[in-house]
């Protein structure tokens, strides 16, 4: 199950390195050192040839128009930003020896081949595969957990994919909610979408930010996500293909400080008050004497009153009290207590 102690409702943090690597070894190992320092519970790679993407061709096709990858044609891009098949051993026994999970989106058959000779824990279906149904029975047939990205999907797209992992028996599945703009603008979210796929799937329900605004991260924790995944870089770094939404070094202690406090204020599952309020109810209205009035004397809108401070009987009584008699002497300015109301038969 990708969850962690039952007692702690923080949302399972996943950081991505994708291709923040740039190409070295070492820096993908320090990408999975800081994710362990400052507070990721997992660490994910991405595992695919250029050549299991896409055809080395420079077609009008083939290239991309606009965004963050202007210009490149999809070989060159994938080919520059892989992470290559023989550093995984390396990275998945790194991971583990930090004692930080790590897992892997596979974007063809040959990827899940290898990664099950690392024991892969679970994987991960990026957005612009969650169309590749044979991908997603490949990797549901291994009964691991799998993590559904879903940028860009409708609903009858979101039901196929889920429906074929569901079919062939994958382990746990997961929805991430995700908006496939690089960098994501807030005007792109619409967090609601968390609800809908919750109340039509008997899954887990999560997101993955590709915006540059911890607001976002928030937003969807309070929507109800309980995974969350994000791109890192290291701290202070300059080059990379995701720079502009990933988080660098010490960003992800504070991102995954949000996540906590986020969580933490959402609270418990019933209506709840904490006892640190608590102090305040001094400053709510109850009755007072105005007057002083002896035994015997009756209750007038005269010689009582509601007013703050609260340390008296609540205002509810205060009608109920009008016309009874005293049934002892009471000082002006002090506040009527529940003893008079059960002399009185007044039951609270």
């Amino acid at each position: 199950m990708i969850s962690k102690n039952p007692l702690k409702k923080t949302p399972f943090f996943v950081a991505e390195i994708s291709a923040n690597h740039n190409g070295s070894l070492l820096h993908a190992k320090k990408l999975i050192k800081i994710a362990k320092k400052y507070g990721a519970d997992a660490v994910k790679l991405q595992t695919y040839t250029p050549d299991t993407l896409t055809i080395k061709c420079d077609k009008p096709d083939f290239k991309i128009r606009g965004g963050l990858w202007n210009g490149k044609t999809l070989w060159d891009l994938y080919a520059k930003a892989q992470t290559p098949f023989e550093w995984h051993k390396q990275l998945f026994d790194y991971a583990r020896k930090l004692k930080i999970i790590c897992f892997s989106t596979p974007f063809d058959e040959s990827a899940v081949d290898l990664l099950e000779t690392l024991n892969c824990p679970f994987y991960k279906i990026a957005s612009f595969e969650m169309n590749h149904i044979p991908l997603i029975e490949k990797i549901a047939r291994t009964r691991k957990p799998i993590i559904i990205s879903t940028g860009m999907a409708n609903l009858k797209e979101i039901d196929l994919a889920y429906r074929t992992a569901k079919k062939n028996r994958a382990g746990e599945i997961i929805l991430l909610y995700c908006v496939s703009n690089y960098p994501s603008r807030i005007s792109d979210f619409n967090f609601n979408n968390i609800r809908i796929l919750k109340e039509k799937y008997n899954c887990k329900i999560g997101f993955s930010d590709h915006s540059t605004d911890n607001k976002v991260v928030a937003a969807s924790i309070a929507a109800g996500a309980e995974v969350i995944e994000k791109h890192i870089a290291l701290e202070g770094q300059t080059k990379g293909f995701d720079l502009a939404f990933s988080l660098r070094g010490k960003e992800i202690k504070h991102y995954a400080q949000v996540i906590k406090d986020t969580s933490l204020m959402m609270g418990k599952e019933y209506f709840f008050r904490n006892k640190s309020e608590n102090q305040s109810l001094q400053f709510r209205r109850s009755i007072y004497a105005v007057s002083n009035i002896k035994k015997g004397e009756k209750f007038t809108k005269k010689n009582i009153s509601v007013v703050r401070p609260g340390f008296g009987v609540q205002p509810l009584y205060f009608e109920k009290l009008i016309n009874k008699k005293s049934p002892f002497d009471i000082k002006s300015e002090t506040p009527l207590k529940k003893s008079l109301l059960k002399k009185l038969r007044i039951f609270t």
